[in-house]
């Protein structure tokens, strides 16, 4: 079930992206969630207030949809 969500994230950044390249965030441990850390590797300018803004559930991780919503807003853009 892990798959299907990293697909969905992926089509989520692709459609957000406008002319611009947008890195990819890894789902490192799998769980089907971005961890701070995981969206960090890709987004360097996330801090922990910006990355609990993005996060809607305050589940202390990004759903995909979470990231794409934050991805979309240039909520990462640093």
């Amino acid at each position: 079930m892990k798959l299907p969500t990293i697909a969905l994230a992926a089509s989520l950044l692709a459609t957000a992206a406008t002319a611009q390249d947008v890195p990819v965030v890894a789902d490192a441990d799998g769980n089907g969630a971005f961890s701070l850390a995981e969206v960090q590797a890709a987004y360097t300018s996330v801090t922990a207030d910006i990355f609990k803004a993005a996060d809607a559930d305050a589940s202390g991780e990004l759903s995909a949809e979470e990231l794409a919503a934050a991805v979309a807003a240039r909520a990462f853009a640093g």
